[in-house]
């Protein structure tokens, strides 16, 4: 199943970006053929973060919500979070790798 999580962030993340970011990492690469693709977010390119996108393929909601809660990010300071069901407009064009 695939799924997209966005998450909201603010200035309270500057610090625990900068703590974790090594042990976040790691976690995404540990995690790749389930978490396929991750990145910050922000307004403008170069500005400060605002949130975060990943894109699950997972077996359940629930593994996806334990991959969320288990990142070091989210152990450091819980962040607000949108967890969604997500299908392709084209099917032919497997980006996910």
């Amino acid at each position: 199943m695939r799924f997209v999580v966005i998450f909201e962030e603010g200035s309270e993340m500057v610090p625990v970006r900068e703590a974790h970011e090594p042990a976040h990492l790691a976690y995404l690469e540990q995690h790749r053929a389930e978490i396929r693709m991750a990145g910050g977010l922000r307004n403008h390119h170069g500005g400060p973060y605002v949130g975060g996108l990943w894109v699950f393929e997972v077996e359940s909601r629930e593994r996806a919500v334990t991959l969320i809660e288990q990142d070091p990010y989210y152990r450091a300071i819980p962040r607000k979070y949108r967890l969604l069901a997500w299908g392709k407009a084209l099917p032919q064009h497997d980006v996910l790798m």
